[in-house]
């Protein structure tokens, strides 16, 4: 008869500051302040991601959102994919009136490629302002 003995090795992962929290991300709704109007929203994000949009109920808490953005840097994703990806799942938490999300990607192969996705209420006939192209100024 013989004594078996099993080992178990567990292998700690140190994370980078922030990397918990990028992987941990959740979109955080929050209540619109002013829902009696239609009011346009626009985010320019340095990765060339632009989100315009009227809130109805919700807004989105900026933390939440830079940290559900920053979860793409190392996400396998066509452009295509990311940008309808995007869309959905602001969609999906905050229910806005209208919503564009834009995503402006730097070239590859030579080509430069801009995703345009867009929901909107049924019957929404409000803001919806013309595109125009980031221009980023610093912080």
């Amino acid at each position: 008869m013989s004594d078996e003995t099993t080992t178990t090795t567990t292998t700690t992962t140190t994370l980078k500051y922030g990397q918990q929290a990028i992987a941990d991300n959740q979109l955080e709704a929050w209540p619109n302040p002013r829902r009696e109007r239609d009011y346009v929203i626009h985010f320019e994000i340095p990765a060339t991601i632009v989100i315009d949009f009227v809130p109805d109920e919700h807004i989105v808490e900026l933390k939440s959102l830079k940290l559900y953005i920053n979860g793409f840097r190392d996400r396998a994703v066509s452009h295509e994919a990311a940008t309808n990806d995007i869309l959905d799942d602001l969609v999906r938490v905050l229910r806005p009136r209208w919503m564009r999300v834009v995503g402006e990607f730097n070239v590859r192969g030579n080509i430069k490629t801009t995703v345009f996705a867009e929901h909107a209420h049924e019957g929404y006939t409000g803001a919806r302002p013309e595109y125009r192209r980031p221009t980023f100024s610093g912080i």
